[in-house]
């Protein structure tokens, strides 16, 4: 994230290559007089005054910072993956609250280090959202006025065929509605209503969020994502973007989409610096169908949902699992995955935003809601308690508001 500068003092990458201009200061020149060995003895005049560099709050949270790497390091060595990465931002302001990626580096001692560590990956680097990006295809359902929350797409057999090439899902799932088809995470649901809305529509709710544009981080080596035009859309390339293949996306751009569901339609700019003046943002989406995303993502960590050990105690939470095949300059690797998990919390008044990604976990698990979904779990909670964010589900309380709930449709003298 800081990245680190030359023997010149120059910032070479991260934040002192982005803020290099702000950070740097400016020498002076004064006339002096001096002895014959070279000592001054006295100042003359001043030429030009010297300006010094000017200071730099970051957003983030150090504490967040430790426990987001701590956690992420762990998954990835105990998962025996290639890599990982992860992005916590604040949905209320757009500040980047943590951003970790390993393996990393120090860059107080560079020897030996691989240059290939030195990019923040979680920015620079491009992958296949797989069925985090399906929230949006719903997106684009309800926008369509083609579907509502009530309305049934038949899944099965558990397959489609699209252009000679065949969508499955795991199971069998038969007739899905909306919050089915998230909860299940069903490729042939999302296919369905992606051939059935057409490219335009969901192309458009697609580049709205952040994808395949570069957000205003203003970081060096930032990626854009690969999202391209709906008119070079072909069939097959409809119905796979629909469940987040046929496009790439950046972990950042990730957790930046979701932020636009927690935020309630809301797209403000990603900041590195602490915000003293929060923007107002664009609203990209209604805060209707938002409310309607929210209510389907919460399923997804309820009993028979992909995403269950993404839970966080005496807390909400929505979000959305993913598992990817990777992509290779011949095809997709049968036994090469990412897996995904990206979410908010506390659900009734979402404030926190997190997207997670492992590259290629190799301990003989791979989907997202067992290798991803943990990790979100341990994070969220640790940064949910060092902010102080009031917890949302208090069995106490929700059993109390059940009874007065309860209470209040009894007679008076009964109650």
């Amino acid at each position: 994230l800081v990245g680190f500068t030359n023997v010149d003092d120059t910032g070479k990458e991260g934040i002192e290559l982005a803020y290099e201009k702000w950070l740097k200061g400016v020498p002076g020149a004064k006339q002096v007089l001096k002895d014959m060995l070279g000592r001054i003895v006295r100042d003359v005049e001043s030429i030009q005054p010297a300006n010094p560099g000017k200071t730099l709050a970051l957003s983030i949270d150090r504490r967040v910072q430790y426990l987001a790497y701590r956690e992420l390091a762990t998954a990835v060595r105990s998962n025996n993956a290639r890599g990982g990465s992860l992005v916590m931002l604040d949905s209320n302001t757009g500040e980047i609250m943590a951003i970790a990626v390993y393996p990393s580096y120090n860059p107080n001692n560079r020897a030996g280090q691989k240059t290939e560590y030195f990019r923040n990956r979680a920015i620079t680097d491009m992958f296949e959202p797989g069925s985090t990006l399906k929230p949006f295809t719903m997106a684009a359902a309800l926008l369509s006025g083609m579907y509502d929350m009530d309305s049934v797409i038949e899944t099965a057999p558990g397959h489609l065929r699209v252009s000679n090439h065949v969508i499955k899902d795991i199971h069998n799932y038969g007739a899905l509605d909306l919050a089915g088809i998230i909860q299940k995470s069903s490729n042939v649901g999302a296919g369905k209503i992606g051939l059935a809305l057409g490219p335009k529509p969901l192309w458009q709710v697609l580049q709205d969020v952040g994808f395949g544009v570069q957000s205003s981080s203003g970081f060096p080596g930032e990626s854009p994502g690969v999202l391209f035009n709906y008119t070079n859309w072909t069939e097959l390339d409809l119905a796979s973007i629909a469940f987040g293949h046929s496009m790439a996306v950046t972990t950042l751009q990730l957790a930046q989409a979701y932020s636009v569901i927690a935020s309630g339609g809301i797209l403000r700019p990603i900041s590195f610096q602490k915000v003293d003046r929060v923007e107002e943002g664009t609203r990209v989406l209604p805060e209707e169908v938002t409310a309607n995303l929210m209510l389907m993502l919460e399923k997804v960590v309820e009993p028979g949902g992909t995403g269950q050990r993404a839970n966080v105690p005496l807390y909400r939470v929505a979000g959305k699992t993913g598992t990817a095949h990777k992509s290779t300059s011949s095809g997709y690797a049968e036994d090469k995955y990412l897996s995904l998990f990206a979410g908010m919390a506390p659900a009734s008044a979402p404030r926190l935003v997190m997207a997670i990604v492992i590259d290629e976990p190799a301990g003989g698990e791979h989907f997202g809601g067992l290798v991803a979904a943990p990790v979100f779990s341990r994070v969220m909670l640790g940064a949910l308690r060092i902010l102080d964010i009031a917890p949302d589900k208090i069995p106490e309380l929700e059993s109390s508001l059940v009874t007065a709930n309860s209470n209040a449709n009894l007679p008076k003298n009964t109650r």
